[in-house]
């Protein structure tokens, strides 16, 4: 695979996406508790909300790209 544009743009969104998830989601859910277990747990279910985040954009994304198609 050679990294074109389009790639690094890609790749550079998905960084920043993970970024704001750890700085916005996982470290306040952690930071929340005292006990080892309810970090642990809290990070557990931080990570149901980044696949849920991560399933509504491929769904978006994935009904961007039919109806785009579907014009053409």
């Amino acid at each position: 695979m050679q990294l074109t544009l389009p790639n690094l743009l890609v790749f550079a969104s998905a960084g920043i996406a993970l970024a704001g998830y750890i700085a916005f989601i996982f470290i306040p859910a952690i930071g929340s508790y005292d006990r080892v277990w309810e970090r642990a747990a809290a990070g557990f279910l931080s990570l149901f909300q980044l696949a849920s985040l991560l399933f509504v954009g491929l769904a978006i994304g994935a009904a961007a790209v039919y109806f785009i198609e579907g014009f053409n």
